[in-house]
C-alpha cells in the first residue's frame, strides 16, 4: 500500500512536494477523521483489492488471482475482526495552498 495514494500521508513530505511544485505559500492542512463501517469483512476486502490502486498491483502479478486475493483479504479481516460487521478508523488530509 505504500506505493498507492494510501501511502502518501506524511504531512511534511506533502508540504515539501508542494513547495517543489512551485507553490510558495505554506499549505493549510485539515485532517478529517471518521469511521468506516461495513456489513461484513468481504466489503472492505472488495473495496481495497478491487476498488483501489492495489488492484493494479495484484493484477500486475497475475490477473487471474484477483478473486483469490480478495478472498484471502476477506479471510484475514474476518480473522482479526470477526465474521460480522466491521468498523474502523479512516482519515484524510486536506491541503489548501495558493500559487
Amino acid at each position: 500500500m505504500a506505493r498507492t495514494p494510501h501511502g502518501y500521508y506524511d504531512l511534511a513530505l506533502v508540504a515539501r512536494d508542494l513547495r517543489g511544485s512551485g507553490f510558495v505559500s505554506p499549505p493549510q492542512v485539515h485532517t478529517v477523521a471518521a469511521r468506516s463501517a461495513a456489513a461484513s469483512p468481504r466489503v472492505p476486502a472488495l473495496a481495497y483489492c478491487q476498488g483501489t490502486p492495489l488492484r493494479n498491483e495484484i493484477e500486475a502479478r497475475d490477473t487471474s488471482l484477483l478473486g483469490e486475493a480478495t478472498d484471502i483479504a476477506a479471510a484475514a479481516i474476518a480473522q482479526r475482526f470477526g465474521p460480522g460487521p466491521v468498523n474502523g478508523k479512516i482519515q484524510a488530509h486536506i491541503f489548501a495552498v495558493e500559487r
